[in-house]
């Protein structure tokens, strides 16, 4: 076996298939993608990711006693976020509103950003949604929700035998 074999030094020609046959209809193919794909990438919304959405990453632990539900929302205050609860679903709801304002000898910038979102996290079992606690801390939403006596007498562990 030859070095040559290994690594072809010359190029292949390979046939082209065209879905259109109108030059048109294919570009205009192309420039809706180069439009589309243009915004991947950058983080221009005040919450980053695509243009008009944001989703707050949202973390759910469960265990014997409660359920905790973690949201990370960064640049965000306690009085932009507002947390309710029914009987099966969690709701966080929050705005954000950013304003920055320079100024300087021959020039003046301001910049605004505007974002809202909601989330609703279906509840697994029942809870008692008059001790739910919702705690605000350096960008990072905590809300505990302890189950009631119902829903964790009702779990019951099933042992895993091995064949």
């Amino acid at each position: 076996m030859t070095f040559r074999d290994i690594v072809p030094f010359r190029k292949k020609s390979i046939p082209v298939k065209r879905e259109e046959s109108n030059p048109f209809a294919l570009l205009r193919k192309e420039m809706d993608e180069l439009f589309d794909n243009f915004f991947q990438g950058f983080d221009l919304e005040p919450f980053g990711g695509r243009l008009g959405a944001f989703s707050p990453d949202i973390d759910v632990v469960e265990n014997d006693r409660e359920i905790k539900i973690k949201a990370e929302l960064p640049g965000m205050d306690e009085k932009d976020i507002e947390v309710s609860i029914n009987e099966d679903t969690l709701t966080i709801r929050g705005e954000k509103k950013e304003e920055q304002e320079d100024k300087g000898k021959d020039y003046y910038r301001m910049e605004r950003s505007y974002g809202s979102f909601t989330r609703t996290i279906p509840l697994p079992v029942e809870v008692e949604t008059d001790k739910a606690e919702a705690k605000f801390k350096k960008g990072v939403l905590t809300v505990t929700l302890p189950k009631t006596a119902k829903a964790v007498e009702g779990t019951k562990k099933i042992a895993v035998k091995a064949e």
